[in-house]
């Protein structure tokens, strides 16, 4: 087993040479605007896997995984004396995900976009249901109010103080 970082650098090294072959080689009238997106290379450095994206419909992608495929030799050997390491992995091309993804979020986030514009222009008019302040308050009764003032003062024995130092004074 490689070491995982030196699978990495192999990894790079191999995407930059495969699409250096690509562009200045490969001259397979198949081959569409091809761009080589990532690279993997397993831990024991034997098999590569590069991912790439075709500009174009279906059919140019199509004809470009032909070329690749039958491009794959030209591509390992060329790899192998750029490299020089002792065994050359095999490559394996993978179409990538990554522009069919990016389009269905786009198309998520748009219609999301759109329910939030409807919901926005059914809020514009509405009014609450019930009370502006829906939260309930105890009904304050006003003879209450004058009651509970005397009775603070009694709490702290002001009054029957009072009351003692009147008797006391006028005795």
């Amino acid at each position: 087993m490689a070491d995982a970082a030196r699978a990495r650098r192999l990894a790079v090294r191999i995407r930059q040479i495969v699409s250096a072959t690509i562009e200045m080689q490969i001259k397979d009238p198949r081959l569409g605007m091809v761009t080589i997106t990532d690279s993997r290379v397993t831990s024991d450095l034997r098999e590569a896997t590069l991912y790439y994206t075709v500009y174009g419909d279906a059919e140019a992608a199509a004809d470009s995984a032909a070329a690749l495929a039958s491009a794959t030799g030209v591509l390992r050997s060329t790899v192998g004396k750029q490299t020089g390491i002792k065994f050359v992995p095999t490559l394996t091309f993978v179409a990538d995900a990554v522009p069919e993804t990016a389009r269905e979020l786009d198309e998520a986030l748009e219609r999301a976009r759109h329910a939030d514009e409807e919901l926005a222009r059914a809020r514009a008019g509405a009014a609450y249901a019930g009370d502006a302040d829906p939260y309930r308050k105890p009904a304050v009764d006003t003879d209450e109010l004058d009651d509970t003032a005397d009775d603070t003062d009694d709490r702290f024995g002001e009054d029957d103080v009072l009351a003692e130092d009147r008797q006391g004074s006028t005795r």
